[in-house]
């Protein structure tokens, strides 16, 4: 499962040796948290989600077959919270 989603992972991005894919159990399921750099974040999310919509939908294809539960999360180091940002949202 990690092989296809690091290998897909690369195929999309302009920085492939800065791929990082990292695993663990959450709530149920196989949670993969992928890590790219900075200017690649947007080729993998693409527009409207559509790519990592595809990439969650073949990675839980695979997973199901195998009989698992996965979810694919996407770091995005480029939104850095403040704590006054995170306290209060805008429009309240």
């Amino acid at each position: 499962m990690e092989q296809l989603i690091i290998y897909l992972a690369r195929a999309l991005v302009d920085r492939p040796d800065q791929v990082s894919l990292r695993a663990s159990e959450a709530e149920g399921a196989r949670l993969f948290e992928l890590k790219v750099a900075p200017e690649d974040v947007g080729k993998v999310i693409g527009r409207d989600g559509r790519t990592v919509g595809a990439l969650r939908t073949l990675l839980g294809a695979a997973a199901q077959k195998q009989g698992q539960k996965v979810r694919l999360e996407i770091q995005d180091d480029r939104r850095q919270q403040t704590p006054a940002s995170a306290a209060s949202p805008e429009g309240q």
